[in-house]
């Protein structure tokens, strides 16, 4: 089966979407009867169409020079995404450009042109699901699409397919988890004497944090997650207005070494629980699981009637993983 795909955003994790999927060609079509082919790439520059397909590795590379869409053959100057979906052959979005937490930003438009048309959508950017979950649910059930953002939680730590697929008839009544990467990375680099500006850029220089770093420091990037797995899993249906968010800009190199020395760890957690949702930087102790979170690790803890307590750990320097995860929602939809 030929899957014919666009991607929307060519930073990081889409180009390595494309670099994986390149490279894990064979496999995808012996295991699963699945071929890409990438007839529409698109970032802040414009879009560019090719009917046979984009080359993944020749993207990858020349984006990585420096080159943008408007460099390919194909560009077309006055064709925005949404036009682009209702002239050519696709069955799949990969929407990977920059967070609009507020408006879901022209990414929400692309998911709804997408939806609309029978397309299937594949996230990596949290603002559409943010914004709009419910509405983008329904409109893909109401046109035989699927949408997926796996990706959008912890990168690949498939947190979400766990509550959803795994924990059937269960009954989760407390998700609790240490989310984002960055932040984390910034207190274990305090600790070693770091300062906060200069942990805040070897983090971005890595590509783990957000293109807006405010999102990160300040807890909106937890609470994008937290809010995402709550709708999703445990069917809350609530908004960014019903978690208490506090970021980690308060915090000093002072206080961590205080609760390092005392056998404590602070990191920041998000919590569901009785219908109250929380970000904030906690005090936890250093053997305990998340507190045994450290630099770039993610984790997650969920609390089950006949499940258990389950615990589940990821380490994620670099977006390769998160990319891995968009390519596996999209072989979870067509396989």
């Amino acid at each position: 089966m030929i899957i014919k795909a666009a991607v929307n955003g060519l930073g990081t994790v889409n180009t390595n979407l494309m670099s994986i999927i390149e490279e894990k060609k064979y496999i995808l079509r012996r295991d699963y009867d699945i071929e890409f082919k990438f007839v529409c790439i698109a970032d802040s520059s414009g879009i560019a169409l090719n009917n046979h397909g984009f080359n993944p590795t020749e993207v990858a590379l020349r984006k990585e020079d420096g080159e943008k869409a408007r460099n390919f053959v194909g560009y077309k100057p006055d064709m925005s995404m949404s036009d682009a979906l209702e002239k050519i052959e696709c069955d799949l979005v990969f929407e990977g450009s920059p967070v609009d937490h507020k408006t879901g930003g022209e990414a929400l438009d692309i998911v709804k042109a997408a939806l609309k048309n029978g397309i299937s959508v594949v996230l990596a950017n949290k603002g559409p699901v943010v914004c709009a979950h419910g509405e983008l649910h329904k409109l893909a059930a109401e046109n035989n699409a699927q949408i997926k953002y796996s990706a959008t939680v912890c990168g690949g730590l498939p947190v979400l397919n766990i509550g959803e697929r795994d924990m059937i008839a269960g009954d989760i009544h407390k998700i609790r988890g240490v989310f984002n990467g960055t932040s984390n990375f910034i207190f274990a680099a305090m600790i070693r004497g770091q300062k906060f500006d200069d942990a805040l850029k070897v983090a971005q220089d890595v590509g783990a944090a957000e293109a807006d770093p405010s999102l990160d420091i300040d807890g909106w990037d937890t609470a994008f997650k937290l809010l995402i797995i709550v709708n999703s899993v445990l069917k809350a249906d609530i908004s960014l207005d019903d978690i208490e968010v506090e970021g980690i800009s308060t915090i000093t190199p002072e206080l961590l070494r205080e609760e390092y020395e005392a056998g404590h760890t602070v990191k920041l957690v998000a919590t569901a629980q009785n219908g109250v949702y929380t970000v904030k930087p906690t005090v936890l102790a250093r053997e305990g699981f998340l507190g045994s979170c450290d630099g770039w690790e993610m984790g997650v803890e969920i609390h089950s009637d006949i499940y258990g307590i389950s615990y589940h750990k990821l380490y994620e320097k670099e977006p390769i993983p998160t990319a891995a995860s968009m390519m596996r929602d999209a072989v979870n939809i067509f396989s």
